[in-house]
C-alpha cells in the first residue's frame, strides 16, 4: 500500500505551522485556566463551598427561593 501522507504527516501540516498551531494551543489554554482560576476565586470569595464552623446556613436560602416561588407563580 502506498503511504499517501505529505511532508507533513498525518496531520497535514508542516513543522513549522504545527509549531504555530501549538503556541496558539498553549497560550490560549494558559489565558483559559487565568481566566478559570480567577472565576472559582470569585465564586469562592460570594459562596464558599465548604462550609463554616457553624453549618451551612439556611436563612442564606431564603431569598432564593422567595425569587424562585415568585418567578413561576
Amino acid at each position: 500500500m502506498a503511504d499517501i501522507r505529505g511532508p507533513g504527516g498525518t496531520s497535514g501540516l508542516t513543522e513549522a505551522e504545527a509549531k504555530e498551531f501549538h503556541g496558539i494551543f498553549v497560550k490560549s489554554f494558559i489565558a483559559f485556566t487565568v481566566v478559570a482560576i480567577i472565576a472559582h476565586f470569585l465564586a469562592w470569595q460570594w459562596r464558599p463551598w465548604l462550609p463554616g464552623p457553624e453549618g451551612y446556613s439556611l436563612n442564606d436560602l431564603a431569598p432564593a427561593a422567595l425569587q424562585l416561588t415568585t418567578m413561576f407563580t
